[in-house]
């Protein structure tokens, strides 16, 4: 599913090789653009679309985030399903990013920011977090990325990740548990939301 080994790089370097798909997000049945060089090019990978058929709806409003939006399935699905939320897509691949603004555009979403990870204001907070992180990208790394947004919960907020089973879904989520409440303690829970062919949903809630 990967076009490139380095789709995690801020520039890829494979050729760009835009093509367009016909994918159901929400419901619906839309467009989008993706390219080479970037994670999936050719539809939705089976972990996002094991989360989307396994996570509740998106509440109607609020502040969501989608940690590593590639070419958006994610967060075009939160944006379509809650249009009263604002959406924030972070994703380090510039190809990747500029797609997902322009699928949003394309569909008239209007409710929808991608950024870089360090674009974001450090301020800000999140009442919904839904991502398929980054595996691959090694487990330091995959902890850094997490430590970095899963914190940025709000009282109140959940996360929903989607891992692989056999790429360490069920040792991820003990580490999550601890080093959240190191971080800040007794603020999170960390549990099992489901599975779905060898793909766990792992939830993170702040409690506080």
């Amino acid at each position: 599913m990967m076009d490139s080994a380095h789709y995690f790089s801020a520039e890829p370097v494979g050729p760009e090789q835009r093509r367009r798909l016909n994918v159901t997000l929400a419901g619906r049945d839309v467009t989008v653009e993706t390219a080479g060089g970037i994670f999936s090019p050719d539809g939705l990978d089976k972990g996002t679309a094991a989360m989307l058929r396994t996570v509740p709806d998106p509440p109607s409003s609020g502040s969501f985030l989608d940690i590593g939006t590639g070419w958006g399935p994610l967060t075009l699905t939160l944006a379509l399903s809650s249009p009263d939320a604002q959406i924030t897509g972070v994703e380090v691949n510039d190809r990747a990013a500029q797609l997902c603004r322009n699928n949003a555009a394309a569909l008239g979403l209007d409710n929808v920011s991608v950024y870089r990870p360090d674009e974001v204001p450090a301020e800000r907070t999140f009442d919904l977090i839904w991502s398929n992180p980054p595996i691959r990208v090694g487990k330091e790394a995959l902890h850094s990325i997490l430590l970095q947004w899963l914190p940025r919960l709000a009282p109140g907020g959940r996360a929903l990740l989607v891992v692989q089973k056999n790429l360490g879904a069920d040792s991820l989520l003990p580490w999550m548990a601890a080093a959240l409440d190191e971080r800040l303690p007794e603020q999170f829970t960390a549990s099992r939301f489901g599975s779905e062919k060898g793909f766990r949903i792992l939830q993170v809630d702040r409690i506080r």
